[in-house]
């Protein structure tokens, strides 16, 4: 598969259990939503229309997104998301979207040494996690992915 392939099948994927998850209303209409990894804003834009009821928080190191889907100033913490995310640890957030990954394996695996205990720590008892990484963690178990999304391109839990 292409690099254009994957990327896309990534997307199509990401879109459809955000999709799922509003459509079956997996999450309360006023939880608080952490996307981890803000890039160019498209899926927090997407996040935003699909939950528009919901507070959404936003990490990333900078802005880089374009101005319509830059949250508010209030609602965006910059910088390493490793540290700025430990403020969040029992906050009994209703979902966090996690797309961090970079298709660098040495990268990756460093993230992984903290993205899954962090999501964890600051999800509700049942909160839902979707990350483009997996997520192994004993709190989280792991969903059955919605028709279309390909086993391993995007990965769905809710936590214990």
């Amino acid at each position: 598969m292409s690099r254009l392939d994957g990327f896309i099948s990534r997307m199509q994927s990401q879109r459809e259990i955000l999709n799922h998850v509003q459509e079956n209303s997996m999450i309360a209409p006023d939880g608080v939503i952490l996307e981890i990894g803000l890039g160019n804003g498209r899926t927090y834009d997407h996040i935003r229309e699909r939950f528009p009821t919901n507070r959404i928080i936003v990490f990333d190191r900078a802005v880089g997104s374009h101005p319509a889907s830059t949250p508010p100033e209030e609602d965006l913490i910059l910088g390493d998301i490793k540290d700025t995310i430990q403020q969040f640890a029992g906050k009994n957030i209703a979902l966090a979207h996690a797309d961090i990954g970079t298709a660098y394996p040495e990268k990756d695996a460093r993230t992984l040494t903290w993205l899954p205990q962090s999501v964890a720590a600051a999800l509700a008892l049942g909160g839902i996690a979707v990350s483009g990484l997996p997520l192994d963690n004993p709190e989280l178990e792991p969903l059955p992915l919605p028709a279309g999304v390909e086993p391993g391109r995007y990965y769905f839990y809710r936590k214990r």
